[in-house]
């Protein structure tokens, strides 16, 4: 009976080990993918007062200028991060030296899509001296297009000023735009636009 009693005692031990070290193991497993997951989300690269210059055919075709950047490059979508604010300047081929530019508290550059979001006190000044005001701006580089939902305020090169309320949609140079909901003049002594770099 005590033999009985022993190899019965010694059987639950060993499964009772068993079931111990299994837990244990897929406990360390799940844990590996967790933290497998959680290390790709940190920049690869952070770049203090950071340039960005982007040419086509030796023509630079843009220039953007931050304070940090943080690019993530682990991950299967890569995009780059500036949280304190970046500039973009845009040329155009007929007027070199005259680049128009948007400006933001908050960017974020998908690069494979070449999509850019400006969140965050946007202000745009194209060429040819037309003035845009709003809270954000999504750009589609690939389509050559600019768009946003949120109120614009456009001030045209002759001075006159309108509000947007619902966005506007344009072609990336500004040739062409369209407004939404137009509503009414603006006193631009008390508005502050995006003004031209000095």
């Amino acid at each position: 009976m005590n033999l009985i009693s022993h190899k019965a005692f010694k059987n639950i031990a060993y499964l009772f080990s068993c079931a111990i070290f299994f837990i244990l193991t897929s406990c360390e497993e799940d844990l590996t993918k967790l933290n497998g997951n959680d290390n790709k989300n940190f920049p690869s690269q952070v770049i203090h007062n950071a340039v960005i210059i982007q040419r086509d055919s030796g023509f630079i075709t843009l220039r953007a200028t931050a304070p940090i950047i943080e690019k993530y490059e682990l991950i299967d979508s890569q995009y780059t991060v500036a949280r304190k604010g970046m500039r973009i300047e845009f040329f155009d081929k007929k007027k070199p030296k005259n680049p128009g530019n948007i400006t933001a508290k908050f960017a974020k550059i998908y690069d494979y899509k070449k999509f850019y979001e400006a969140r965050g006190n946007v202000k745009i000044l194209t060429s040819e001296g037309q003035r845009f005001a709003t809270q954000s701006v999504f750009w589609d580089q690939n389509k050559k297009r600019i768009y946003t939902r949120d109120t614009v305020y456009a001030t045209m090169e002759d001075g006159s000023t309108m509000v947007h309320a619902n966005g506007m949609t344009a072609k990336d140079d500004f040739s062409e735009y369209k407004f939404f909901n137009n509503s009414g003049d603006l006193d631009v002594s008390k508005t502050q636009i995006a003004q031209p770099r000095p």
